[in-house]
């Protein structure tokens, strides 16, 4: 995973105000027009929109964040080798161009791009999944700083926590446990002496609360 950068402010995601800003057409926040943002690499996006566009996926029909794509299965044939040949690596960015039409914001996908795009030379290619990968780490790290429940890092997928946490540089400890609606990561020792972070998984577990419910 490539590395981030993660001083800034930070905010709590105000979940009620999205969904209703991202509906409204007349909204510079209207989630049609911030996806298509997104998927073109736009690298004029405000933290807001970073947010916004992030956030608000949870209210899209495609947000399903306990599902599984069968293009993974697929995927892992072709990445189970020590070296790929510019013909699998091709086939690894179309398998992932695959997961990520139904999920934009999956990052395991586009780690996957970047390491083929990288061992393909396609270097604006690269660049562009990288911006990409930016605009949702951004959002994540203007969440909180994961330190305490109250401060508690705010995402739309359980694996984007193990993500920030090899972006951050940690190493996950073997522990994760559910307290309320936050999952808590405990950490590898480490010379900052953190023990773990806190993520808040409210959208994961409405999801599967409304699952069980049908």
């Amino acid at each position: 995973m490539i590395g981030f950068a993660q001083k800034m402010e930070t905010e709590k995601p105000d979940y009620s105000q999205i969904e209703k800003d991202i509906a409204d057409p007349q909204s510079n926040f209207y989630y049609p027009k911030l996806l298509q943002r997104f998927q073109g690499y736009d690298t004029t996006m405000t933290l807001q929109e970073k947010r916004y566009v992030y956030y608000g996926f949870t209210f899209q029909k495609d947000y399903s964040p306990y599902g599984h794509s069968t293009f993974f299965d697929s995927l892992k044939k072709v990445l189970n080798k020590e070296s790929h040949s510019s013909e699998e690596l091709m086939v690894i960015v179309r398998f992932t161009d695959s997961i990520l039409a139904t999920n934009p914001f999956d990052l395991q996908a586009m780690n996957y791009q970047l390491y083929a795009y990288d061992k393909l030379q396609k270097k604006s290619e690269f660049t562009r999944k990288l911006h990409q990968m930016r605009i949702i780490v951004d959002a994540m790290f203007s969440s909180g700083d994961g330190l305490t429940k109250k401060t508690a890092y705010y995402v739309i997928y359980t694996s984007h926590e193990y993500s920030l946490l090899n972006i951050m540089g940690f190493d996950f400890g073997g522990q994760q446990s559910l307290i309320e609606h936050y999952d808590f990561l405990k950490v590898s020792k480490n010379a900052q002496e953190i023990d773990g972070f806190y993520f808040d998984v409210s959208p994961c577990l409405l999801s599967l609360e409304k699952a069980f419910k049908k």
